[in-house]
């Protein structure tokens, strides 16, 4: 039993957890900081709070929003003290490892919230309904990626991070930059989302075309743009609008 014991403590490396959260952190804020400097996204930020008030005005939003971020920190929290310690190293074997790790990591988790975006979400079930808590924004802007019912956060983020355990126990422990890159741009994309952004030129030319794909998914219960990190999947099975 103690070697037992003893087997379990050796493979939890809370210190790698610990630097995958303050990675996550530092990152965030610290490219959240630079491109706020850039006068075009800072028009955009303006935008975004301009219609943000007028939301947050809205006795709904605030009950929502707030069981919704109570939701996604304790899944998280429970995440990174349970799971994720078992699922990291601090061995470097190559920089371009780190990389296409991150992009394994991601691209399996759109395609798991792909199908339950599609087919459970967007399903004639009781999930359509909770879902469609969030789809009541019909020009979304920055405070919507907030607007969800707690269920679906739980939903959401839970598949995220599922994902990394699950592809840990074929893979291998993932390098600890592997998990902060992908956890940096699936919080980030989730937000870009719906951002209201209209810069249609270069370099901005991309962010315009992913919050326009996710505004018009969310102009009715009935059109595609499933994926939320790439719209390849919905590519592949034809529900790109």
């Amino acid at each position: 039993m103690s070697q037992f014991v003893s087997n379990i403590a050796a493979q939890y490396h809370w210190q790698a957890a610990l630097i995958v959260l303050a990675g996550v952190v530092v990152i965030s804020r610290l490219g959240h900081f630079l491109a706020f400097k850039i006068p075009a996204l800072q028009r955009m930020r303006e935008v975004n709070r301009k219609e943000d008030e007028k939301k947050q005005a809205k006795e709904k939003y605030a009950p929502v929003m707030r069981a919704s971020r109570d939701v996604g920190l304790v899944t998280n929290v429970v995440f990174f003290v349970l799971i994720l310690p078992f699922c990291l190293t601090l061995q470097l074997d190559s920089v371009w490892w780190v990389l296409l790790d991150s992009i394994i990591i991601l691209m399996v988790y759109d395609f798991f919230y792909y199908l339950c975006h599609r087919f459970w979400f967007h399903g004639n079930g009781w999930m359509r309904k909770i879902h469609a808590v969030h789809h009541q924004a019909r020009s979304p802007t920055y405070i919507d990626a907030y607007y969800v019912h707690p269920f679906e956060t739980f939903v959401g983020v839970a598949l995220f991070l599922v994902s990394i355990p699950l592809l840990a126990a074929l893979l291998g422990p993932f390098h600890v930059g592997s998990v902060i890159i992908a956890y940096v741009l699936f919080t980030q994309l989730n937000i870009i989302n719906h951002i209201y952004v209209d810069l249609p030129y270069s370099p901005f030319r991309t962010l315009s075309w992913i919050s326009e794909k996710h505004r018009v998914h969310h102009e009715s219960m009935h059109k595609g743009n499933y994926a939320t990190i790439t719209l390849l999947y919905d590519k592949l099975f034809g529900t790109l609008d």
